[in-house]
């Protein structure tokens, strides 16, 4: 036994360290913005509420999270948006009169290597409440982090002042407007180190004459607000699990709703690629053998009440048949079917009853 603990102890060490370096393949602090001081109660708070992020203007951005009444998640001031990384995410003017911008800065891990590409990435959501969508948002690294005293644009002419400040303005733009209400819009780019960033800030750094931008409404805010979450920065020659294997964990006993799994009116097939959520729910089951899943069907309140009733059955069979095929016991299964009686958001619109016709799942073990 002598000589077999020390490779013991060895192979301890890596099980203990393997997450740490899974997960620091991301250079981005607080990528999706769960872990938090407080829970959000009022607009503008995101510096006291966030850990590792903050506002680098007088701009107030905001901070939602599940757990918040004020600023919660799905619905808030703003729209409904279901978070797809945890509970929580940021929300900002992209476009405003008199050239009012948000922003948020995110603090590195460390600093990039001069010369490395890296693969720079995040998802936005257009909330409801606006009147415009934009087609480019902006990306600047900075060595220090960045205090202005304006709550306008956050300029070129303001990074050239900075003391040691080399860095260039990244856009990704859209080929045609990132106006979507419903779903998350995953936006990437590229970019070549200097070797002095720490700090990164996302935003719309062009003034409002110079901002590309289309109108989806009239005179609802004036501007153009979105939802923002999980933001990553990855060395492009290391190989970056995806975002949702990074933080996927399932609480006992809550309702979880499936967010990649969406139906069209009055059908039970699922809409869209749905594959990657499906086999996390899947792993995580075959991991914890002894925990047993309901799955939930919901409709949108187009129909009668009994054709609704049998729909939402039938959406819950479609998760229950995924699950048994892949080696699930029907044992560990039961599923329920609610019609259009439990809707979280408005069946007035279209985005309202998209939500709406969903399915849920909680897990719970018997033991």
């Amino acid at each position: 036994m002598l000589t077999i603990r020390p490779y013991l102890n060895l192979l301890l060490l890596l099980a203990l360290c393997m997450p740490f370096f899974l997960a620091s393949q991301n250079l981005v602090l607080n990528p999706s913005f769960e872990n938090y001081k407080q829970c959000p109660v009022a607009l503008g708070n995101l510096e006291k509420d966030v850990i590792h992020w903050k506002m680098p203007t007088k701009g107030t951005t905001d901070y939602f999270n599940g757990c918040s009444v004020a600023m919660g998640t799905p619905e808030n001031f703003n729209g409904k948006q279901p978070a797809d990384f945890g509970e929580g995410y940021v929300g900002f003017y992209m476009y405003a009169p008199n050239d009012y911008r948000e922003y948020i800065e995110a603090q590195l891990s460390a600093t990039l290597v001069k010369g490395e590409r890296y693969t720079i990435s995040f998802y936005v959501s257009l909330a409801e409440r606006s009147d415009f969508a934009v087609k480019e948002f902006g990306i600047r690294f900075s060595e220090f982090s960045i205090e202005i005293e304006s709550s306008k644009v956050l300029s070129g002419l303001h990074y050239a002042q900075l003391k040691g400040e080399k860095s260039k303005e990244l856009v990704i733009s859209y080929s045609k407007y990132y106006s979507d209400e419903i779903k998350w819009v995953k936006l990437t780019t590229t970019y070549e180190a200097d070797g002095t960033e720490n700090f990164m800030v996302i935003g719309n750094f062009k003034n409002n004459r110079r901002t590309q931008k289309y109108q989806t409404k009239r005179e609802i805010t004036k501007g153009s607000y979105y939802y923002l979450d999980m933001v990553s920065v990855h060395n492009v020659n290391s190989e970056p699990l995806s975002d949702h294997v990074q933080l996927r964990e399932y609480k006992l006993d809550s309702i979880h709703v499936f967010k990649d799994v969406y139906f069209n009116s009055n059908k039970a097939k699922i809409r869209g690629n749905h594959q990657l959520e499906m086999e996390l729910l899947l792993s995580y089951l075959k991991k914890n053998s002894t925990v047993h899943i309901e799955i939930r069907g919901h409709t949108d309140d187009i129909g009668s009440d009994s054709f609704n009733q049998k729909l939402s059955v039938r959406r819950a069979s479609e998760i229950v048949g995924y699950l048994t095929e892949n080696g699930i016991g029907i044992n560990r299964i039961s599923s329920i079917g609610f019609g259009s009686s439990l809707p979280i958001a408005t069946n007035k619109t279209e985005a309202g009853r998209f939500l709406n016709r969903r399915v849920e799942f909680v897990l719970h073990n018997p033991n």
